[in-house]
């Protein structure tokens, strides 16, 4: 992934020299690593070894080490990683060293509910703005901000220095939000809407569609309870799908 580069780290010893070019799936892990490292040191832990941070953010030790070499973190033979520091260095490279300004547009439900949740605060983010192209809800109050109406986003975010847009709109609105954040010259999107969106290159965009990874877990139940309906007697067993087609799925051998 490529990233700007940095002209230098924070002035602590063993931090970041310059932003490095990381994995996405490393990117991906690092919130992680940063809540469990928050929650050691609110806990009074000032070191921790690889087999327990790993087990703290739920990953394998070899690839936390992995993904912390990237950082040019590697941690103390014997004694492992100086937490405080290591919180250092993970949220300089994902940015958090400023409070990032966000702007939220849609107040349905789910909007209300992003809007009126305490925890962006203290991982860096500062809900600056909502909005909202319902006449109902603008003017209302949530959590001590005021609903904006969609035609003020220009102006506001020029005022507020929105870095992220946040769209938790219906699908069908989805599409034109995103090119009104871009035309504003928002370049990183969160979007909760059912819907894929189309943005030009340079803009990135974060997808979380619940629905989806409900279905995900559905797969694995039924998985589970058709493993679980197998004959258990060796080789494998024929499942009809719908159409007409099906696959076979293995059985395991019993008594080896």
């Amino acid at each position: 992934m490529s990233q700007h580069r940095h002209p230098g780290a924070p002035g602590r010893a063993g931090a970041v020299p310059a932003l490095p070019d990381l994995p996405e799936a490393t990117v991906a892990r690092l919130p992680e690593y940063l809540r469990a490292l928050h929650n050691l040191a609110d806990t009074g832990h000032e070191t921790v070894s690889s087999e327990g941070l790993a087990g703290a953010a739920g990953v394998n030790s070899a690839k936390l080490r992995k993904d912390l070499s990237h950082l040019g973190s590697y941690g103390t033979r014997g004694v492992g990683y100086d937490v405080s520091l290591l919180i250092d260095q993970i949220e300089y490279v994902l940015g958090l060293t400023q409070r990032r300004a966000v702007a939220l547009v849609g107040v349905g439900n789910l909007g209300h509910a992003l809007a009126g949740y305490d925890g962006f605060a203290s991982r860096g983010f500062r809900i600056a703005a909502l909005f909202d192209a319902d006449a109902g809800r603008v003017g209302e109050e949530i959590n001590g901000l005021i609903v904006r109406h969609i035609d003020e986003l220009a102006r506001v975010a020029v005022e507020e220095a929105i870095a992220i847009g946040v769209i938790a709109t219906p699908a069908p609105a989805a599409q034109a939000v995103a090119d009104q954040l871009v035309a504003v010259g928002v370049t990183s999107i969160l979007n909760f809407a059912p819907c894929v969106l189309s943005v030009p290159e340079g803009v990135d965009v974060r997808k979380v569609d619940l629905a989806i990874e409900l279905q995900i877990l559905s797969f694995h139940e039924h998985r589970k309870a058709s493993l679980t309906a197998l004959p258990a007697t060796g080789g494998s067993a024929l499942t009809a799908l719908p159409g007409g087609l099906a696959v076979t799925e293995p059985q395991e051998a019993i008594g080896t």
